[in-house]
């Protein structure tokens, strides 16, 4: 369940290095082209089905055909209507930025502070798997429109950077080493 409020204004960019900066989209299994020639295939064989059966004396049967075309039709419609749906993540230092792009054209940003932020990953291994992150009793899902593994590997690679980003660092940037010890 997502509990984080959304910005009204869209965050500043990102300041210094960014340690994950990932699009998200959903995957499309049919191109444009496949699509056409789906379409093109099928009411092909629905004309000469709806042909058959008029001549045969059945009348109503071309009209279902018709209907079955338009259903497909719709169904491609709506689902590439929800492919163009987007997530972009970027972590830095000091935050954590989420843009979330619906079909409708409709953004929301999500900011939150790098410090706080925690991956969460729900049902590890199972077909359900959520992955979101937590701050402070709130979270916000991510990828929810990733396959199971897809969204477990966003887990993964979201928590690495996270664990980059909280690193604390020497004067001149670089990391500081587990066990060493900076000059003084």
């Amino acid at each position: 369940m997502e509990t984080w409020p959304a910005e009204a204004e869209p965050p500043p960019p990102p300041e210094g290095e960014l340690f994950l900066d990932a699009v998200l989209a959903p995957n499309r299994s049919l191109p444009s082209p496949g699509f056409v020639a789906l379409m093109a295939t099928l009411i092909g064989v629905s004309f000469v089905a709806g042909i058959v059966f008029f001549v045969i004396g059945a009348w109503p049967v071309p009209f279902f055909f018709g209907i079955d075309v338009v259903l497909v039709w719709l169904a491609f419609r709506i689902s590439y209507r929800d492919g163009r749906r987007r997530e972009l993540i970027r972590i830095d230092r000091r935050h954590v930025l989420v843009h979330r792009r619906h079909p409708n054209g409709q953004v929301r940003h999500y900011v939150m502070p790098t410090a706080w932020v925690r991956a969460q990953v729900a049902d590890r291994g199972e077909h359900h798997v959520q992955f979101s992150l937590g701050v402070r009793g709130r979270s916000l899902v991510l990828g929810s429109f990733l396959s199971p593994p897809e969204r477990e590997d966003l887990a993964d690679a979201v928590a690495r950077a996270l664990t980059r980003a909280k690193a604390p660092q020497e004067a001149g940037g670089a990391p500081v080493q587990a066990g060493a010890r900076s000059p003084s």
